[in-house]
């Protein structure tokens, strides 16, 4: 399996404001989730609950903080 690709918080920004990924918190909890919150992010659990709705070449952007 292919290393993930990193991209800058720029990138990120644009990416979010064009609508062409979803910002995903990676941390299981929830509570770590709302320490660590940025906006337009979806926790891993909400994440998984919406994974069988997401299309197939949606871009996910996962990060921890």
């Amino acid at each position: 399996m292919a290393e993930p690709a990193r991209i800058t918080p720029e990138e990120t920004r644009r990416k979010l404001a064009a609508g062409e990924a979803i910002l995903v918190c990676a941390y299981e909890s929830d509570e770590k989730f709302e320490k660590v919150k940025l906006d337009q992010a979806i926790s891993l659990n909400e994440f998984k609950k919406r994974l069988p709705s997401i299309p197939e070449d949606q871009e996910i952007i996962f990060y921890c903080k």
